[in-house]
């Protein structure tokens, strides 16, 4: 990687990062295994995401509001502050993704591409959409489900607080490790 491409993205890391880190507030209401998604799915919350340090790369860490919509085949994740001002906007579908910053917009091959760009690790947005109606992604093998959890794609997603809306996927392996906390306020 050149430093003419880094440059961009650590600016958009940076940004990231400086969001206050909000506390997780519990959900009131209680959240149980969903039916299947729907072309339209829409989850809103917060999330907080932890790179752990590696060799010489310090920890990295950032949390923001969210509003995923759609399906892994298309769809929006919006990333926003505490105070609502909009962070980042990723769209998906027909073969384009795409994200919109306050620097600009930035095209990419898919999720994997600008989750590695954006973060500097990938997270698997496509299977959000089944991890956050408790149940493993279908379009991947998994660990046989438990009330516990379950693992897929090399993560580890722990379901142990999801009647309180709450979400959290480790991945281990390869290092670094990433840590995912989805705390769910709405799902629709």
């Amino acid at each position: 990687m050149t430093l003419v491409a880094a440059a961009p993205r650590r600016r958009l890391g940076a940004s990231l990062l400086a969001v206050v880190a909000a506390l997780l507030l519990p959900a009131c209401a209680s959240f149980a295994p969903l039916p299947p998604s729907s072309a339209d799915d829409t989850f809103s919350g917060r999330l907080a995401i932890r790179i752990e340090p590696n060799g010489s790369d310090a920890a990295r860490a950032f949390s923001a509001a969210f509003d995923l919509r759609g399906n892994p085949g298309a769809g929006s994740l919006a990333l926003s502050t505490p105070l609502g001002s909009t962070l980042a906007q990723a769209r998906w579908g027909e073969g384009q993704v795409s994200l919109v910053t306050p620097q600009g917009q930035r095209q990419f091959t898919g999720l994997d591409e600008l989750t590695r760009e954006v973060l500097g690790e990938s997270v698997p947005v496509e299977a959000w959409f089944d991890w956050l109606r408790g149940r493993p992604w279908p379009g991947a093998p998994s660990s046989e489900p438990a009330p516990a959890g379950f693992e897929q794609l090399g993560w580890r997603v722990d379901l142990s607080r999801f009647a309180a809306g709450s979400v959290v996927a480790s991945r281990l392996q390869p290092m670094p490790a990433v840590v995912v906390r989805i705390q769910l306020e709405a799902v629709s």
